[in-house]
């Protein structure tokens, strides 16, 4: 295409009304419509001024090329004033064009991961030596790093509204910015409900910076790009982020849920009143959470199916997507009514049922995606490898799941 002259579609059409642009290899068949020399004549002579550029370099003549790149700069000067005049209605403005150099140049959600994760530790550590030192100042230090988290949202929250000013829609609308936008739920769902939880707080921050390790990874593009014609609706800005909010609060509650294990397995006779405690705040946040989860994804569910009416024709298909929406619905649920079932109501039962039910929302997110075809679907072709780190960090689960089993039973507790 390029040597065709049909890749560089930088040649804006004078007045046409579908803001057409064209290369090199048009400008032959739409040069009636051209009236700009500017525009009918800058690949000649741009190529010829950069050519003899280099050649007068290669020459020796340093003098010649430097006036022959002055030319080049010149004449991009031209295309870029005519552009602006005849391609004024698809050219971001100035100041869009600075907030996304400015966006790329912060690199600020891959700089969040590591605070977030750094936060997430210092929280855990704090947990930890509330545990064995109940009598301690962990709250002092608890205010200090909440103080630090509001400041990461804000400039977490600061770059999704670059993104949004950018791209003039919400940003969630691909794999990427969904990542991103959950990180925020995330966090979000943590200073509303888990400010006041070091357990709470360990996970919220662990998880969102997990989130955004995973946009991190190689297959999601943080390229902003147009939006495909189904998805220029308003239910994007109204489904997709109730739906993608909702898997902040239900992973959040799935990490509280890891945790509490966790707290199981440190089980010792002189610590455990205190663990007891802290197991039993955290299940009433975790609850919490899993509550305003469920809302979101329930609402969004059936908004989206006004926008599958609206798009398609019809409520609901039974698409791939659809089926496992409904199905993530009918798990946590369950989960949350488990204390209605007297061989299910047990603290330990909730916790475990929590982290495992995540499942369904991977299911729903990931593998309905890159695995299953349908009308939501992203796979094409061989479907994405399940990278090896998927298999530990899922034994290692089952692991501490059977020894936190174990840590229960000899000190009969709930």
């Amino acid at each position: 295409m390029i040597f065709a002259g049909s890749f560089f579609k930088v040649i804006p059409i004078e007045g046409d009304e579908n803001n057409t642009w064209v290369g090199e290899r048009s400008i032959r068949q739409t040069s009636e419509e051209l009236t700009s020399p500017v525009a009918q004549a800058f690949f000649s002579t741009y190529r010829r001024a950069l050519f003899d550029a280099m050649n007068s370099f290669e020459d020796g003549d340093s003098q010649s090329g430097n006036e022959l790149y002055k030319l080049c700069n010149q004449i991009i000067s031209e295309l870029k004033q005519y552009q602006t005049v005849h391609g004024a209605a698809v050219i971001p403005s100035q100041t869009k064009i600075s907030t996304e150099i400015a966006l790329n140049n912060s690199n600020v959600f891959n700089r969040l991961a590591l605070y977030y994760f750094m936060l997430g530790m210092l929280f855990l550590g704090l947990l930890f030596y509330s545990v064995f030192f109940p009598e301690g100042r962990a709250k002092k230090f608890r205010t200090a790093l909440v103080v630090l988290v509001v400041i990461g949202f804000v400039f977490h929250t600061s770059g999704l509204g670059a993104r949004w000013y950018i791209t003039g829609r919400a940003p969630w609308s691909n794999g990427y910015e969904s990542m991103i936008y959950i990180a925020w739920t995330s966090v979000l769902a943590g200073l509303i409900f888990t400010r006041k939880s070091l357990g709470a707080m360990a996970a919220t921050m662990v998880l969102g910076g997990a989130i955004l390790l995973i946009a991190m990874l190689s297959y999601l593009d943080p390229e902003i790009t147009p939006l495909v014609p189904v998805l220029k609706s308003y239910w994007l800005t109204i489904h997709v982020s109730l739906i993608a909010g909702s898997y902040g609060f239900l992973m959040l509650g799935a990490i509280i849920g890891f945790i509490n294990l966790l707290m199981y397995v440190l089980l010792r006779p002189n610590n455990k009143s205190a663990i007891i405690k802290i197991i039993k705040e955290m299940t009433y946040i975790s609850e919490m959470t899993l509550t305003g989860g469920i809302v979101l994804l329930s609402v969004g569910t059936y908004l989206g199916g006004v926008w599958a009416n609206e798009s398609w024709g019809r409520y609901w298909g039974w698409d791939a997507k659809e089926t496992w929406a409904l199905v993530s619905i009918l798990v946590y649920a369950f989960i949350l009514h488990m204390r209605l079932i007297p061989g299910l109501k047990s603290i330990f039962a909730y916790n475990f049922a929590t982290l495992f039910g995540l499942s369904s929302v991977i299911m729903t997110y990931f593998g309905v995606n890159y695995y299953l075809s349908g009308l939501h679907s992203y796979a094409a072709g061989d479907p994405v490898p399940i990278p090896m780190w998927v298999y530990y960090a899922v034994a290692a689960v089952t692991v501490v799941s059977f020894v936190a089993y174990l840590k229960k039973n000899k000190y009969e507790i709930s």
